[in-house]
């Protein structure tokens, strides 16, 4: 299936291995990133601290939109990547029927000829769940910041732009799930590292419990697909190696039952990884917003083609 719909072929033990390899390295830097709080208690505990720090529930909205509107112009300060249009995607509250995820922008289609809004969609909990795990589930601040990359400044939403831009009509209406999803979760980490957040410990657990959902997800979607992994199994690995509530950990684990490459945001943001690390030795001096913007040139065409364009080359792209 991942050959067949990404384009890259790998087979099972490497791709387990590629799964195991990132998890390991991002639970490292979140413990890493605890000890920098407080070294004499658990990560666990740092954790559950860092997640107490969260808006009022009717607060959630409004603290998105206050953060799309920061990093829109940290972009543009920082030159991370280019703005191709003055549009902004509108933070609401997702409809009942579209919930089975946290948070997810839903934009017009790349012909549409009015000037339509995109959307940035945040699910209130469910109001049947218990008291605790609807509180749980409210994302707490660092978490939302590093969310509202991925979805809006500079994941989904400015891909979505250069897209739309795109001359090319295949290309426009084209999506590689481990291009468009890699290019947001890739976005995660490397906005921290140019300063979002402020580069604070707490925004680095931020960062990285959205980092370790999306290890998850890769390891769940190997386990519960050709491992025989249990629901039960993958809703406590959610809960053990994601640090994510109850709610999330039920919604996730079922997630990937009917979505077995939502293991393409950890690929995919490796392999972007790799390509910048393979362009910046090809372009000495290359700038990040040179690679975004090449990069996002391509639309969502498979990460393998958009390599080989960039470098001129077949390298592996894992």
């Amino acid at each position: 299936m991942l050959a067949e719909t990404q384009g890259v072929e790998l087979d099972l033990p490497h791709l387990r291995a590629l799964a195991d390899a990132d998890l390991a390295r991002n639970l490292a830097a979140l413990a890493e990133a605890a000890r920098a709080i407080d070294p004499s208690k658990p990560v666990a505990e740092v954790v559950a601290a860092q997640a107490a720090d969260k808006p009022a529930a009717d607060g959630v909205i409004a603290l998105a939109t206050e953060q799309a509107a920061t990093l829109r112009q940290f972009l543009i300060d920082q030159r991370i990547v280019t703005i191709p249009t003055d549009d902004v995607a509108a933070v609401r509250e997702s409809p009942p029927f579209k919930r089975w995820n946290a948070a997810f922008l839903d934009g017009p289609g790349p012909f549409e000829q009015r000037k339509l809004p995109s959307y940035y969609y945040i699910s209130p909990p469910d109001p049947t769940w218990p008291a605790a795990e609807q509180l749980a589930y409210i994302p707490p601040k660092s978490d939302l910041l590093f969310t509202t990359v991925h979805e809006v400044y500079p994941g989904h939403f400015i891909h979505s732009l250069h897209i739309r831009k795109n001359p090319s009509k295949v290309l426009q209406v084209f999506w590689t799930y481990s291009t468009g999803e890699g290019w947001a979760h890739y976005c995660e980490e490397m906005m921290f590292d140019a300063g979002a957040g402020g580069g604070t410990p707490q925004a680095r657990i931020g960062m990285l419990k959205e980092a370790l959902l999306r290890n998850v997800r890769f390891v769940v979607a190997l386990g519960e697909h050709t491992g025989g992994m249990s629901l039960g199994v993958a809703r406590q690995l959610f809960l053990d190696k994601a640090y994510v509530d109850p709610g999330n950990a039920h919604q996730q684990a079922v997630r990937g039952t009917f979505d077995p490459m939502f293991l393409s945001y950890t690929l995919g943001k490796l392999a972007i990884r790799k390509l910048h690390a393979d362009w910046l030795a090809a372009h000495p001096g290359g700038t990040l917003q040179a690679f975004h913007d090449e990069l996002l040139s391509h639309g969502a065409a498979p990460l393998p083609v958009i390599r080989r364009d960039m470098l001129g080359n077949d390298s592996p792209v894992l």
